[in-house]
């Protein structure tokens, strides 16, 4: 049976899979659960989500569950996943709930739990929810069912916080952002120009209906255009719950996380901020980005993909950053999760204490041509371990040396196997590449 909660909590389609009665359900053996742990006091949750539409229908039903187990509700409203994370520990809640389903398409709808002080659940206290979710036992009656308060300064809050981790004031730098119609709508626009940048924000306007439609981090093509149409220094992606951002430079040129955590990595190992100077991503992450590292004497750590296992890798290693190519970014200094707001003033201030543009910062590394293809097979464990695969692979990884990769994935949820070539060209990547998927297709 798979797991109820996946790597980023429970998700699927709003009303559908994802239904009021899991929702209560889920936060009501969450809250009994946590009790059990520790009943030393009464509960305190703190729910918020993004904006899109089913989101009020899950809130109540989320809020339902908790306070029905007698845990009290704080209620943030619309806010960036990261910005309930941070309000766990400021405000000293037992349990965050964040109701997104962050870069999905609006119909889908998700809920990520945090523990105390903003860390996302382990897999054990999840797993032990899920076990649970039919057992109600005798529930609260009177004054121990829970009560339910707003909280109508959470967002700024939240954005004093961000002030506060930024290391530079922005004036003079001129920055679009794309809040993807998404949680990051209000809160992006007021950092940014409390931090002093000149902002000029693109869907900044959520209806419920328009969060991820074809804007935000996973679209950035209007973003690009905007930026050189309104001669910006920089453009910044969020998607829909702001736990990611990718930039873009003043040409218009895509800046992923890979660059983005190479900028970061070398401006806190200058200032004394990156822990045994190292730097963790996972085995997605380009080679150029380790090539560009090894140059400064910074050492990468991989984990499995998913923000997750990064937070897991630095949390372990009390180390000080971490992230993915998808500009999932880790700060532990500053953040218990990813966090696309404050990654993106981290970034801003790097341009403005150096003074330099985003292009020359970006050129820490150089992203050698990578190439992903996606190959149906009978059985993914019997093909990527099958004799002639790893013969192939071996022959490839030789033939590239030092200035290539080759990284063959099982889909997690089809037969699939994913084949990605990194090589010094896209030709030999796109050859490479073509010449192991008919190795690994062939297996019956």
């Amino acid at each position: 049976m798979s797991r109820l909660f996946g790597t980023d909590g429970v998700r699927g389609l709003a009303n559908a899979e994802l239904t009021p009665e899991l929702a209560l359900s889920v936060a009501s053996a969450a809250a009994r659960v946590l009790y059990e742990r520790d009943d030393s006091h009464r509960r305190v949750a703190l729910v918020g989500r993004d904006p899109r539409a089913s989101g009020e229908m899950l809130e109540a039903a989320v809020t339902a569950g908790l306070t029905s187990a007698g845990a009290d509700v704080l209620r943030v409203g619309v806010m960036p996943t990261p910005g309930v994370a941070h309000l766990v520990g400021e405000m000293d809640a037992d349990l965050g709930v964040v109701i997104s389903a962050s870069h999905n398409p609006m119909p889908d709808n998700g809920i990520k739990l945090f523990a105390a002080g903003g860390h996302k659940l382990p897999d054990a206290v999840e797993d032990e929810i899920a076990e649970r979710l039919q057992e109600y036992g005798d529930r609260p009656t009177g004054s121990h069912v829970g009560r339910v308060r707003d909280v109508p300064d959470a967002v700024q809050r939240y954005v004093d916080h961000l002030l506060v981790a930024t290391p530079h004031p922005l004036e003079g730098l001129r920055v679009v952002v794309d809040c993807a119609n998404g949680a990051a709508a209000l809160a992006a626009p007021e950092a940014y120009r409390r931090a002093g940048a000149e902002v000029i924000a693109l869907n900044a306007e959520p209806d419920g209906l328009n969060i991820n439609d074809a804007v935000g981090s996973t679209h950035p093509g209007g973003l690009q255009d905007a930026v050189v149409e309104h001669g910006a220094d920089l453009g910044i992606a969020h998607d829909g719950d702001a736990d990611r951002c990718l930039a873009v430079d003043s040409a218009g040129t895509l800046v992923d996380g890979d660059q983005i955590m190479a900028i970061l990595a070398v401006a806190m190992q200058e200032d004394g901020e990156l822990i045994e100077d190292t730097l963790v991503t996972t085995v997605m992450s380009n080679l150029g980005l380790r090539l560009a590292m090894r140059g400064y004497g910074i050492t990468l750590r991989t984990t499995a993909v998913g923000d997750r296992y990064v937070l897991e890798e630095l949390r372990a290693g009390g180390l000080a950053l971490g992230g993915e190519q998808s500009g999932h970014v880790v700060l532990p200094g500053h953040a218990t999760t990813g966090d696309g707001l404050l990654t993106a003033l981290r970034l801003m201030g790097r341009m403005a204490g150096t003074g330099h543009p985003l292009d020359v910062l970006a050129a820490t590394m150089t992203r050698l041509p990578q190439v992903l293809v996606n190959v149906q097979v009978w059985d993914k464990t019997v093909a990527v371990q099958a004799p002639t695969v790893t013969d192939a692979v071996a022959e490839a990884e030789k033939e590239l040396g030092d200035h290539g990769r080759v990284l063959l994935r099982p889909s997690g949820t089809e037969q699939l196997v994913r084949v990605m070539v990194e090589a010094p060209t896209a030709d030999v990547a796109q050859d490479t590449a073509d010449r192991l998927a008919q190795v690994v297709g062939a297996i019956r």
